[in-house]
């Protein structure tokens, strides 16, 4: 007798993107200063073209003043219940990845209590004592982590219906002074995943995660203003973006090629992958060696869609935002259809690669 199984299925997305749109030219007159606190001697006009053709970086979104990463988790939270046509009494969990609470435009300081998950969980308005909310703080692969964690519940049989949400306002916490604050920017989106009981298998065929940190924990981390004049000790995000860009190309295409063998999925079969966006540059070139590492000759047209130049890095909304556009038709050239095969993946602090091979229902 063959049994049915249960696959976790998406059966609702949505996303909230900001309206304050700040285009490159936005950073002509801000004064950059590198990690030795000295003012970097090029011209601003040349920092940010050089910027530009790194990381294909335009523009990003900046969350409106009046508004926290809460927020705007709760508005991609409410388009993806309403994209799933379901009850929201009948959520079994709301897992949100985020990574530095909520904060204020006038006050820097991290908001963390009640948790973000909490604090959505109230303004959908849901009564369940049985919808549990909680926080996942992973780095910018917190949202596939959070699908990872919504899938073990789903196989488990425990959970039938889960609310992935990731949001952040990178914004708030990036260094006016420090050339990377041009990368960081504010989004959020969100997933309704469902139990589905069947023979042939669809959904989430399988996931990897590694964590690297006995040499690699520190090149994400909070450290003061790079201005030595800066008036205060407030904590900023900062980077060693060299051997971060070293370590994705690294760990990323291996963990990557172990989670299509662990789904027996062959590369040749995936349809589009789903990654973090932080340097176009660096996703280019993942993508280069995962097809190197397996032998397969030619890199498949339109097979990577892209929001870095519009978007910028929206750490952990990144991909669900990606998910989001896709599935409602909103890139050219790019497009699922039932039975395709989809990779979502992410690299970011702690540091941490994930990896989920999916099959579009």
């Amino acid at each position: 007798m063959i049994h049915d199984t249960y696959y976790t299925v998406i059966s609702g997305t949505g996303r909230y993107i900001p309206s304050q749109i700040v285009k490159n030219e936005a950073f002509l007159d801000s004064e950059f200063f590198n990690a030795s606190g000295e003012r970097i001697p090029k011209s601003n006009d040349e920092i940010i073209r050089k910027f530009q053709q790194i990381t294909e970086i335009e523009e990003r979104r900046y969350v409106e003043d009046d508004m926290v990463t809460s927020d705007i988790g709760y508005y991609a939270a409410e388009a993806a219940v309403i994209s799933a046509g379901i009850d929201k009494e009948s959520l079994d969990y709301i897992i949100v990845a985020h990574n530095f609470g909520d904060v204020l435009h006038a006050n820097k300081k991290t908001d963390l209590v009640p948790s973000l998950a909490a604090r959505i969980k109230y303004k959908l308005g849901i009564q369940n004592p049985y919808t549990i909310a909680y926080d996942l703080p992973f780095g910018c692969p917190g949202w596939v982590q959070g699908l990872i964690q919504a899938d073990y519940y789903i196989k488990s049989g425990d959970a039938k219906k889960i609310l992935v949400i990731g949001a952040e306002t990178l914004s708030r916490i990036s260094d006016p002074h420090d050339i990377d604050s041009m990368i960081y920017s504010d989004g959020a989106g969100a997933v309704v995943v469902e139990a589905v009981q069947q023979e042939s298998r669809v959904g989430v065929l399988a996931h990897k995660t590694r964590s690297d940190t006995l040499q690699h924990a520190h090149l994400l981390n909070m450290g003061v203003s790079y201005n030595p004049d800066y008036k205060d000790d407030t904590l900023f995000l900062k980077m060693e973006g060299r051997k971060l860009y070293e370590y994705a190309l690294t760990t990323v295409p291996q963990l990557l090629s172990e989670c299509l063998d662990k789904a027996d999925v062959s590369l040749q079969q995936i349809k589009k992958v789903l990654i973090h966006q932080a340097n176009a540059k660096m996703d280019d070139a993942i993508l280069s060696r995962l097809f190197k590492l397996l032998n397969v000759p030619e890199i498949p047209e339109h097979i990577m869609p892209m929001t870095i130049a519009t978007l910028g890095n929206n750490s952990v909304a990144t991909v669900p935002i990606l998910l989001d556009k896709l599935l409602r038709g909103e890139f050219e050239h790019h497009r699922v259809s039932k039975g395709d095969h989809v990779v979502f993946a992410s690299v970011g602090a702690g540091m941490n690669v994930n990896a989920v091979v999916y099959k579009m229902p």
